[in-house]
């Protein structure tokens, strides 16, 4: 029971029992689920019906929020229109209060989500921080990690504050383990496509006329 949280630009988290996916937290589109860099996350299905009709906000201006000014982007103030954590981190160590909102936005999204998933789960015996922020911020890790310790979950501090690939850095006697994993989305879609262009060749019927 493996819950992975592929924490980026985009974000998302997945529950996996016996190596097959069982939940996500996207939805239709990528919006919805975790606090991400520039998209909103799960809204009130409302607020978007609200801020046309009473705001006067038309359809396209509203996505164009939720999904380019929202976020990290939205929550720290301004400090990083690009939704990017590193600078988001840098303001509120110097002090900004909507940095940190932003930051403890996220931890709790994160921390709920993974939540969520262990319910689809009855459980959880690993999770898995992936994706550049997942990968690089050992904060963010301590943040979400912090809120569950109900799963089993206990980080070591030492191990999560030097791990930025694949390392096991939550204590021996967690019940629930904790990895980081360094993410190759490219090298398995070449593994995909290949294994389907074999198959497709395989099963291709033989060509007779050179016109065929």
């Amino acid at each position: 029971r493996i819950v992975v949280a592929h924490l980026g630009a985009g974000a998302s988290l997945c529950a996996v029992s016996g190596g097959r996916s069982v939940d996500t937290t996207m939805g239709f589109t990528p919006l919805e689920g975790v606090v991400m860099a520039t998209r909103s996350g799960t809204v009130d299905p409302a607020i978007p019906l609200w801020l046309q009709e009473t705001a006067g906000i038309d359809a396209a201006e509203v996505h164009d929020g939720l999904e380019h000014r929202s976020g990290l982007a939205g929550l720290s103030d301004g400090f990083a229109a690009d939704g990017d954590i590193r600078t988001v981190r840098l303001a509120a160590d110097r002090g900004s209060s909507s940095a940190r909102l932003a930051l403890d936005v996220l931890g709790w999204s994160v921390r709920r989500g993974i939540g969520s998933m262990a319910a689809s789960l009855d459980g959880v015996d690993v999770v898995v921080f992936t994706g550049g922020v997942g990968e690089h911020d050992a904060d963010l890790r301590a943040e979400v990690c912090d809120g569950l310790s109900y799963l089993g979950v206990r980080l070591d501090p030492e191990a999560n504050a030097a791990t930025h690939s694949d390392a096991v850095v939550s204590t021996g006697d967690a019940a629930a383990a904790v990895v980081v994993v360094t993410a190759a989305e490219d090298r398995q879609i070449a593994r995909e496509a290949g294994a389907l262009l074999r198959h497709r060749v395989s099963t291709w019927p033989t060509i007779h006329s050179p016109n065929s």
